[in-house]
């Protein structure tokens, strides 16, 4: 992880696993967006992969899966 983004402020980071444990899909984007324009794409890439992705839990990690590929897939299985 770059310094920069080991820099970013855990303010910054609590309103997104808010709005994934709220399953409020449009302000995770909109909060998404916000961290991008202020930090950059490296940043957010490497937060997200290595901060916050793994500190979901399996429904939240799953429901985020479910939003991004929402639109494309019919449905979602669990496989054990």
């Amino acid at each position: 992880m770059t310094t920069t983004s080991a820099q970013i402020p855990i303010t910054t980071i609590v309103p997104i696993f808010t709005a994934i444990g709220d399953r409020a899909w449009e302000r995770f984007k909109e909060l998404e967006a916000d961290f991008v324009s202020q930090y950059g794409v490296e940043a957010w890439q490497e937060v997200f992969n290595f901060r916050i992705l793994p500190a979901l839990d399996q429904d939240s990690n799953r429901w985020l899966l479910v939003q991004w590929c929402g639109e494309g897939i019919i449905s979602v299985k669990n496989v054990e």
